[in-house]
């Protein structure tokens, strides 16, 4: 492993120009110590950075690489739509097609509209929901991360977990009041919250699997039981898969549990690597929003060339390939996730895996964690020594420990034997 003398420089310089050196806060690593490498290029299952050094990339841009950094049929669609211009701030043919895509594998969203980043969608989705409702109250779950909209700050996950903040200055108790911070796989918190506030609800949003205070199983019954209580008492429930879409399965999350939403959020993947947000769901909710309806939403850059473009071949792909790639990530994921967490226990290391399909995080606390507040009781310096122990071994995981992590169709055995390799040597030098 070279020196990372030309990435500090890098961070030397950007710290003239943003605050933190930085344009989101978790890459400042402050969660788990040492100067943040700047990254140059991308190819497959690993990231290069400004001294040369290669890492096995298990961040994927948070999610969207699951197809591989560089895939071919994703540069060149984005290099053909390039040519005709980067944007027109107009209709294309390419929303529609991709949309198409879409519904294909989320026939619950009936309609749906683009955005430029999941946090859009999230803010679109409450909105619509406050519209058709006629009610102002949110229910969301402590730990779960839904963009950095004023009213979804409160108990995030995610950077604001990370950097140990409850919520944020500058949002008004007016809104935050707004929204009710439930603990995650509780039903009897759900159903004391509408018995508290009868026919003020609008919406539930949440994470069907939680990826931004670490990856957090639903339990058994529980997405079935907010869906029979939102029913029940006249709500909507959005799902957020800006993380899980196309992640978990080809359906994302709705498909993987048998979810029947209000409404759907979607990002990531969505975009191949681009910046882009879905909000949609089902009809007579999507159809309230201008023109046709009250509910005004807009966005200049919204639907993109370049996003549909790279969406396109992205899920296109998934679609025509999804009997090899998924089996693949999940006996790829599984075999690195256990393999680690096994070469924990050989160490005796404390840590809890938990997984679903290509994503997961290895929580260093004895476990188990269903929810924020068992997160909460890691070992988050051990997280942080274990962490730069497998960078400087060439593996790049999240820098924070409520973060989830994910592999790519282009991780293969290679890969998983240079980790378990990687964390044996990291527990050796004994992290706690």
């Amino acid at each position: 492993m070279n020196s990372r003398n030309k990435s500090k420089e890098l961070q030397i310089r950007a710290e003239r120009y943003f605050p933190g050196g930085v344009n989101s806060p978790v890459r400042a690593f402050r969660a788990v110590g040492g100067a943040p490498p700047f990254i140059e290029r991308g190819e497959g299952a690993y990231i290069t950075d400004a001294d040369g050094n290669r890492y096995i990339d298990y961040v994927g841009s948070w999610g969207p690489m699951i197809l591989g950094h560089a895939f071919p049929p994703v540069v060149e669609a984005i290099e053909r739509a390039a040519r005709n211009s980067a944007s027109f701030g107009a209709s294309t043919a390419a929303e529609a097609d991709l949309a198409e895509q879409i519904q294909a594998c989320y026939p619950a969203l009936e309609k749906m509209r683009f955005v430029s980043s999941g946090t859009e969608a999230t803010m679109s989705a409450i909105r619509l929901a406050r519209a058709a409702t006629g009610r102002k109250i949110i229910v969301k779950f402590e730990g779960c991360y839904h963009g950095h909209a004023d009213g979804l700050l409160v108990k995030a996950g995610s950077g604001v977990a990370t950097f140990g903040i409850p919520g944020s200055a500058g949002v008004p108790e007016e809104i935050a009041g707004l929204t009710l911070a439930l603990p995650y796989n509780d039903l009897g918190a759900v159903e004391a919250a509408f018995a508290a506030h009868p026919d003020a609800i609008a919406a539930i949003i949440f994470e069907p699997v939680v990826g931004n205070a670490g990856c957090i199983v639903p339990a058994d019954g529980y997405i079935a039981g907010l869906r029979a209580l939102t029913a029940q008492h006249g709500a909507l429930l959005i799902v957020d898969e800006v993380m899980t879409g196309f992640r978990v399965s080809l359906g994302g999350a709705v498909q993987l549990y048998g979810i029947d939403p209000d409404m759907v959020t979607l990002g990531k993947i969505v975009g191949g690597g681009l910046p882009v947000g879905v909000f949609g769901g089902k009809r007579r909710f999507m159809d309230m929003l201008a023109p046709l309806g009250p509910v005004y939403q807009a966005g200049t850059l919204s639907g993109n060339p370049l996003a549909m473009a790279a969406g396109l071949a992205t899920v296109g792909y998934l679609r025509e390939h999804a009997a090899e790639v998924y089996p693949k990530l999940e006996a790829t994921t599984k075999a690195i996730a256990e393999g680690v967490a096994g070469e924990a226990a050989k160490a005796e290391v404390s840590m809890t895996l938990n997984r679903v399909g290509s994503m997961w995080t290895w929580f260093f606390t004895p476990g188990p964690v269903t929810n924020y507040e068992q997160a909460a009781l890691s070992d988050t310096e051990a997280f942080g020594k274990f962490h730069r122990a497998m960078l400087d071994q060439g593996v790049w995981l999240p820098p924070s420990q409520f973060e989830a992590a994910f592999v790519s169709a282009e991780h293969g055995e290679k890969e998983v034997a240079a980790t378990i390799e990687a964390a044996e040597e990291a527990f050796r030098l004994r992290i706690n």
